[in-house]
């Protein structure tokens, strides 16, 4: 098993940024990623629906042999993933939003999460949040509009520029010291965000946490691949793949076609 590939899912391209943190730590591990582009985004989908999705990409994993799955959408985790630790018989992996760093952190005693609809109503994340919102404010957006214009390259288009404008608005009006990104396409729109909210606003997302500690449980269960051949990487989406490819390339590889 240790020669088997890392699993990782999400709704569409925006588990790249995942993806890329975990190449990153463990270069000699293989990788299978599916972008389930045709049915994102997954924040405006029952819990039904996204446990029923999820359902659908592990399985697909699985059936290609990977020893670890990371769920690389908030929604997806804050929603499905405790019904697919108790069904599978694999690790998993899951991202949700960075609240804790961010709680302990501030100086303002407010913090913004920008979230999609079905992270932010998901009971994880009433749980999470429940926990440090007696001591400090905390202040929800849903980033309606964000994810459809990722899937679709529109990065940094004007319509782009107007949400994003209003989202982050809603935010900063209540002096928060540090957004949450609580969703796996965010990141790739840290650049503009930054440009937005200032440089007296910390911006925290979960890549790299994750990466880590999906290093710790293949650790822990004895599957890290100790080969020191560079890790080969498949990827596919069930859409347009000239899309997702223009978020991969740097790293010399490509996605496939798949109808998942």
């Amino acid at each position: 098993m240790q020669t088997n590939p890392i699993g990782i899912f999400d709704s569409g391209v925006g588990g790249i940024s995942i993806w890329k943190e975990i190449i990153s730590i463990l270069p000699n591990e293989d990788t299978i990623y599916l972008a389930d582009s045709d049915n994102a985004p997954y924040g405006q989908k029952s819990k039904q629906e996204i446990i029923d999705l999820s359902i659908k990409n592990t399985e697909l994993l699985l059936k290609k042999g990977c020893k670890l799955i990371v769920v690389a959408c908030n929604t997806a985790t804050t929603n499905a993933i405790s019904f697919l630790r108790t069904k599978y018989d694999v690790p998993f992996i899951g991202i949700e939003p960075a609240i804790k760093p961010a709680a302990l952190k501030t100086k303002t005693k407010a913090i913004g999460i920008l979230a999609t609809k079905g992270t932010l109503n998901s009971e994880l994340f009433t749980t999470t949040s429940e926990k440090f919102s007696d001591t400090i404010k905390i202040i929800e957006q849903i980033g309606e509009g964000l994810v459809p214009l990722i899937e679709k390259g529109k990065i940094n288009s004007s319509q782009m520029r107007v949400l994003l404008k209003e989202h982050l608005y809603n935010l900063t009006k209540h002096h928060i010291d540090y957004l949450v990104l609580g969703c796996s396409h965010y990141p790739f729109l840290i650049p503009q965000i930054k440009k937005i909210v200032g440089k007296n606003v910390t911006i925290i997302d979960s890549g790299e946490a994750v990466a880590k500690q999906t290093k710790a449980i293949l650790k822990k269960n004895n599957l890290l691949n100790t080969s020191k051949t560079i890790g080969r990487h498949l990827l596919f989406s069930n859409l347009d793949v000239a899309i997702i490819n223009q978020f991969v390339n740097e790293n010399n590889t490509k996605v496939n076609f798949l109808d998942f």
